[in-house]
């Protein structure tokens, strides 16, 4: 590092993501355990109160990265804490507001929905917190080692699983003290929040390499551009219109103004090699984020079986990738980072073929590893390399791709991967267990369409043997589909193999600097 004050600097905004990462694993810890019974939460309101701490996130990261120049990294780094200070205050009430005494009948419904509008809101200011968070440290980081950005935003991005392993190890230790008064979770959350804020406040940030460079706002919008826009702005209005039930008109005429607006100011389609890599975000996203939700299922039930606290998974994979992101350096040096994102696809497209089909504690895990070793440089070398490549384009070329990343999962990669698994579970039960898909089935749609579901409800009301078949061909199925979701990875290979060969014919890959583009662009 350059000096003591950019170790602090560095460091101040590893803490400031680990608190991110906490946060967000102990809302959904608390959303699906302790919450649900506290507040009388059915399963559509727990998930819909998971949500709103996700969208807020995914969608500021992109806007915020619009304005984070002029508006300073220290504001946002100062908003970000006072997030993270009202999510917790809102808490505290929704507490308050069902441990009041004498609370029964109507009153206690009255309490629960006034809780349930405090811990709403404080879910969507918890989001735009962490998603403030992303869009200062990112541009931060790239400035400070603009020579080694891949590297030390992997490093930098260790602390998202730290916070994880964190949160993993505090569920565990702390089990029965969450279960009895789950403000504690609260006060864990504080100490991160009250270090960055202490190590930040009075920190030299400093200038982004665009805005030092003299590259014009109107210049970063340009590498963006008119396609960049359009891909990014079809994930927010979609994901908005979701949560707020707007129509495909009101949806896509917005997202239409908002796209035209976009290019009649800057004028551009956008950077080619950009624009690839926002593509190539898409997969890599849902092959990194979508899966997780099954993986960690299937590791569970045999973590389960042999006495174990299901929580060690996510500590397992956490700690598995925090690790290996300290040590991104050498492997970026000796292979440049699409090199590793190759090599990275390659072993995911494995360790997925291999977890369809694994069986037992030790053969779970072997597998798991492998895809575990995968999916840990995914997301930060691909940042690193849209801002190596696209250095004009500042901040928002780097939290832009993020932002794509995170909002995919959401809108088309989780329910993608989902409709994968549902049909692989009709074929499965239609073929073993004959006639009884048809009693079991329920109809419901998604963004490509209509499809059938297994309806747990239905299940249930079969004689018990029946239950129990359907239940284990259903599991097997969707075990199985996870090497369907190989497609993602394949996808990825594929592109960075691609990309490979464009810039082998260009002398080989070489990261852009802001000098460079200048001599390019005859400035």
């Amino acid at each position: 590092m350059n000096s003591k004050a950019d170790k602090v600097l560095f460091w101040g905004c590893f803490i400031a993501l680990i608190t991110t990462s906490t946060a967000f694993i102990t809302r959904a810890i608390l959303v699906n355990t302790v919450w649900p019974a506290e507040f009388g939460l059915d399963a559509v309101r727990s998930q819909e109160l998971f949500g709103a701490g996700i969208w807020p996130f995914a969608i500021s990261i992109i806007l915020f990265s619009l304005v984070i120049d002029r508006v300073g990294y220290r504001s946002a780094m100062f908003f970000s804490f006072i997030c993270y200070a009202l999510y917790g205050t809102l808490a505290m009430l929704a507490y308050g507001a069902i441990h009041a005494p004498g609370l029964e009948g109507d009153a206690l419904l009255r309490a629960r929905e006034e809780a349930w509008n405090y811990l709403y809101a404080g879910s969507v200011i918890l989001g735009l917190g962490n998603g403030t968070v992303e869009a200062f440290i990112n541009p931060v980081v790239a400035t400070l080692f603009r020579r080694e950005k891949t590297k030390w935003l992997n490093i930098l991005h260790a602390g998202w699983p730290a916070g994880l392993v964190a949160g993993g190890i505090i569920t565990i230790a702390l089990a029965d003290m969450v279960q009895s008064d789950w403000r504690v979770v609260l006060y864990i959350l504080a100490i991160p929040a009250l270090v960055y804020l202490v190590m930040l406040a009075r920190a030299n940030f400093p200038v982004q390499e665009r805005v030092a460079s003299g590259t014009t706002y109107r210049e970063m919008l340009a590498e963006f551009g008119v396609l960049g826009a359009a891909l990014a702005g079809f994930l927010v209005f979609r994901q908005l219109g979701q949560v707020f039930g707007w129509s495909d008109i009101v949806t896509y005429g917005l997202l239409l103004i908002a796209v035209a607006a976009y290019g009649l100011y800057c004028r551009s389609l956008g950077h080619p090699i950009l624009i690839i890599l926002c593509l190539i975000m898409m997969p890599v996203a849902t092959t990194e984020l979508g899966t997780d939700g099954a993986i960690t299922g299937l590791m569970e039930e045999p973590m389960l079986q042999a006495g174990y606290n299901a929580a060690w998974v996510l500590v397992y994979t956490s700690a598995l990738m925090m690790v290996l992101r300290f040590f991104a350096g050498p492997l970026v040096r000796a292979f440049t980072p699409l090199g590793l994102l190759a090599i990275c696809a390659t072993l995911a497209i494995v360790g997925l073929y291999l977890l369809s089909f694994a069986s037992g504690l030790f053969f779970v895990f072997a597998a798991a590893t492998v895809y575990g070793v995968a999916k840990s440089y995914f997301w930060p070398t691909m940042i690193g390399l849209a801002s190596e490549q696209s250095p004009k384009g500042g901040a928002l070329t780097i939290n832009a791709i993020a932002g794509i990343g995170m909002l995919t999962v959401g809108v088309i990669g989780g329910p993608l991967i989902g409709y994968m698994q549902e049909r692989s579970a009709q074929t499965a039960i239609e073929a073993r267990i004959p006639g009884v898909y048809s009693e079991i089935a329920r109809q419901d749609s998604y963004f490509l369409g209509s499809y059938s579901a297994v309806d747990a409800d239905k299940v249930a009301q079969l004689p018990f043997q029946q239950q129990e078949q359907v239940r284990a061909v259903e599991r097997a199925a969707k075990q199985g589909a996870l090497a369907k979701i190989t497609i993602f990875p394949t996808i990825m290979l594929l592109s960075y193999l691609g990309l490979l060969l464009y810039f082998r014919t260009r002398g080989g890959y070489r990261p852009v600097t802001l000098a460079q583009e200048s001599l390019a662009s005859g400035h």
